[in-house]
């Protein structure tokens, strides 16, 4: 019985070495899953870059608070050739919202606002916003309140769509390349609302807004307060709007997919920011990070708010901020854009149908995505924390879907039973 112990310690310790993984690991066996089919995720990852379709992948995966897989394959850096390694920087874009969401539930907590306050209240500057209407600008018939700027329902628009009058104002005004938040928001102020607040779901600013409301309201800099009130409690030593000079051999190329070519291309430093000497702090998209920092933060909010005894929000605003939001955010008549089967909480997407989704998983599960193909889910019913990092813009494959399967297949366990 001791030589199997000190076998099974042995197995573990070549599997995570000692600082290799902030959280405690355990044979999948141990909580209710398969170590082999487990594999089938490395398989997966290592067989996309194999074929030249990614650079390289960083995958992770707990259950019940508990590492069963951590792995690491391809490159990093397709220009210098260095390894993929389990500490790699990548650009997270949008996961960063999910972040800036529990941002401003702390402030939430601590009383400093309702959902139902304004955004005005905090932001001026977008008391009296007009909405664009059959190419004319009116004024909107309500003011956007606090929920509907979380929920993606605030009547704002992204940059994205190359036929959108008010996504061309927003390139136009090289909004997302402000010098700091309130210039973002003069900007803002000066362009039309696409929809009238609370009658769609749209991808937007609104969570870069949210940055700005964090700043007017705490009266810290947006990025100050997430290392004080997030990253530093939650020891994500790696995650941040700039990237250290001593960490840059760390962070990676960035790369898209030739279809054309059919083969992988390095981006150049121009086409994306260069995570020096920020000015302009996007909760909407951009920070830097690692897969265990993110990790660690999705911990958190599975845990109900603390992590390693630090406590960061309630269990109860975790449950308000993982609720399909829509139904309330959105008025009687109108209609949401989200996907089949999903609805969309306070900073994250969320299960409300399985079946319409198309793929497996559970009610309740909240998950984002970032533009460079990183993704994360936590699953409450099985307590699963998935997050996957690759750097691929606009990916074409069905990476996160496949990453889902594999995951739910290697379970032998429901909540506890066989």
């Amino acid at each position: 019985m001791i030589n199997v112990t000190r076998r099974l310690a042995l197995i573990l310790l070549i599997a995570f070495p000692a600082g290799a993984a902030d959280l405690a690991a355990v044979r999948a066996e141990k909580v209710g899953m398969s170590s082999e089919r487990l594999a089938r995720i490395t398989a997966l990852t290592r067989g996309y870059v194999d074929e030249g379709k990614l650079a390289g992948a960083v995958t992770v995966i707990a259950r019940h608070g508990k590492i069963v897989h951590y792995e690491a394959v391809g490159k990093q850096n397709l220009e210098t050739g260095a390894p993929m390694a389990r500490d790699t920087l990548f650009r997270i874009y949008s996961m960063t919202k999910p972040i800036t969401a529990v941002a401003a539930m702390i402030l939430y907590e601590e009383g400093k606002f309702q959902l139902t306050d304004p955004v005005s209240k905090f932001v001026p500057e977008l008391k009296d916003l007009k909405v664009l209407k059959d190419g004319e600008e009116k004024p909107a018939q309500s003011q956007m309140n606090m929920q509907q700027l979380l929920s993606h329902t605030a009547g704002f628009s992204y940059s994205f769509s190359a036929s959108d009058p008010v996504d061309k104002r927003y390139r136009d005004e090289k909004l997302l390349s402000s010098k700091d938040l309130d210039e973002f928001i003069k900007k803002l102020a000066g362009i039309p609302l696409r929809d009238e607040p609370g009658t769609r779901w749209h991808y937007s600013v609104a969570v870069d807004v949210t940055g700005a409301v964090i700043e007017r309201i705490s009266g810290q800099r947006f990025d100050r307060f997430l290392m004080e009130r997030i990253f530093a409690p939650l020891k994500m030593e790696d995650t941040f709007f700039d990237v250290p000079e001593s960490k840059l051999s760390r962070f990676g190329t960035n790369h898209r997919w030739n279809a054309e070519q059919r083969k992988l291309e390095v981006l150049p430093p121009s086409d994306y920011p260069i995570y020096r000497n920020t000015t302009f702090f996007s909760g909407g998209g951009g920070l830097v990070s690692t897969a265990m920092d993110y990790m660690r933060f999705a911990e958190m909010l599975r845990n109900g708010g603390e992590f390693e005894g630090v406590r960061i929000l309630s269990p109860k605003t975790i449950q308000l901020m993982t609720m399909d939001h829509l139904p309330a955010a959105l008025k009687p008549g109108t209609s949401s854009e989200v996907s089949s089967g999903s609805g969309f909480g306070l900073g994250f997407g969320v299960i409300t149908d399985v079946p319409k989704t198309g793929v497996v998983g559970s009610v309740g599960e909240y998950s984002w995505s970032g533009a460079a193909g990183t993704t994360f889910w936590v699953d409450p019913r099985e307590e699963i924390v998935v997050v996957a990092m690759v750097q691929l813009m606009q990916s074409p494959w069905p990476l996160r879907r496949e990453l889902k399967v594999l995951t739910y297949q290697a379970l032998t366990e429901l909540n506890g039973k066989h």
